[in-house]
C-alpha cells in the first residue's frame, strides 16, 4: 500500500493537536487527568453507541441506553479517582459486572419488556466492560505510578504509527480480514519500533525496570492491535469506514482510542501484580 502523503498530512495534522490536549491532560494534575478521561469516556460511548444501532436496527434504542452507560461508567471513573489507591481498581473488577447489571435491568423493566430491547441491554453492558472500565483503570495507573499511563499512551503513538509507515512502505502481506489495510510487515515494524522506544525509556524514567517497559510495549503494540481489530470488525458490521468525524484523518474517538482501551487492562494487571516496586500517588 503506498504512502498516500495528503492523507498523512491531515493525520498529522490532526495528530498534533490531539497530541497537545492529550499531554495537558495527562501531565498537569490529577484534575485535568480526570477531565480528559470523561471527555474521552463521553465521545467514546457515543460513537460505540453509533455503531450498536447500525449493526441492531430492529432493536428498540433509546436515548436512556445511552445516559444510563454514561452515568456508570462517570461514577467507576469517580470512585476510582477519589479513592487513588489501584486497589480500588482490583476489587471494581469484581463488582462492575453486577452493578451494570442493575441500570439494564432497570431499563429493561421500565421500557415494557420487548424483546427488542434486550439487544440495547447487552450493548449497554458491552460499553461499561469495553469502554469505562479501562478507563477507570486508567484511573488507577496513575496511582501506582504517574509515569505509566503517559508511557502507555507513546508507546501506543509510536506503534501506530510505525505500523502505518512500515505498512505503506514494506506491507505486502495482508493481516486480517478485520482490517484490510493492515498487514504482517507494519505490524511487525510497528513491534520492533515500539519495542526499542521502550527500552529507551529506561533511560528517562527511574525506578520502573527494564522488564518492565518491554512488557507495556507489549501491551500497547500487541493487545493495542487486537483493539483496534476489535472496533475495525464492529465498524465492518455496521457497514461505516469510522466511528465518527471527530479527527480529520482519524474517524472518531473510538477510532483513536480502541488500543489504548484494550491495552490498559492487561497494563494493569501486569503493574498491580508485577512491578516490584509501586509509588502511590499523594
Amino acid at each position: 500500500m503506498p504512502l498516500n502523503i495528503p492523507t498523512f498530512l491531515t493525520r498529522t495534522g490532526s495528530a498534533i493537536v490531539f497530541a497537545a490536549i492529550m499531554l495537558t491532560g495527562l501531565l498537569w494534575n490529577e484534575w485535568t487527568y480526570f477531565a480528559l478521561i470523561v471527555l474521552i469516556h463521553f465521545f467514546c460511548i457515543n460513537d460505540y453507541f453509533r455503531l450498536a444501532k447500525k449493526i441492531e436496527l430492529e432493536a428498540n434504542w433509546s436515548v436512556w441506553f445511552i445516559i444510563a452507560s454514561q452515568i456508570l461508567g462517570l461514577l467507576f471513573i469517580t470512585i476510582l479517582l477519589m479513592g487513588n489507591n489501584s486497589h480500588y481498581s482490583f476489587l471494581l473488577l469484581f463488582i462492575s459486572p453486577l452493578m451494570a447489571c442493575v441500570p439494564a435491568t432497570i431499563i429493561l423493566l421500565t421500557a415494557g419488556g420487548s424483546e427488542k430491547n434486550i439487544t440495547p441491554v447487552l450493548f449497554s453492558f458491552g460499553a461499561v466492560l469495553y469502554i469505562s472500565l479501562p478507563l477507570g483503570l486508567f484511573i488507577s495507573l496513575r496511582a501506582i505510578d504517574h509515569f505509566i499511563p503517559l508511557g502507555l499512551v507513546l508507546l501506543i503513538w509510536v506503534n501506530d504509527t510505525m505500523a502505518y509507515i512500515s505498512g505503506s512502505f514494506f506491507g505486502r502481506t495482508p493481516f486480517s480480514a478485520a482490517s484490510p489495510k493492515k498487514t504482517w510487515e507494519g505490524t511487525i515494524g510497528g513491534i520492533v519500533c515500539t519495542m526499542l522506544i521502550a527500552i529507551l525509556f529506561t533511560y528517562f524514567k527511574k525506578g520502573l525496570h527494564i522488564q518492565d517497559w518491554i512488557i507495556l510495549a507489549l501491551c500497547a503494540s500487541v493487545a493495542g492491535t487486537a483493539g483496534d481489530l476489535f472496533e475495525s470488525k464492529l465498524k465492518r458490521l455496521a457497514g461505516v469506514k469510522d466511528s465518527g468525524n471527530l479527527m480529520p484523518g482519524h474517524g472518531g474517538a473510538l477510532d483513536r482510542f480502541d488500543s489504548l482501551l484494550v491495552a490498559i487492562p492487561f497494563a494493569f494487571f501486569y503493574a498491580y501484580f508485577f512491578m516490584e516496586k509501586f509509588t502511590f500517588a499523594p
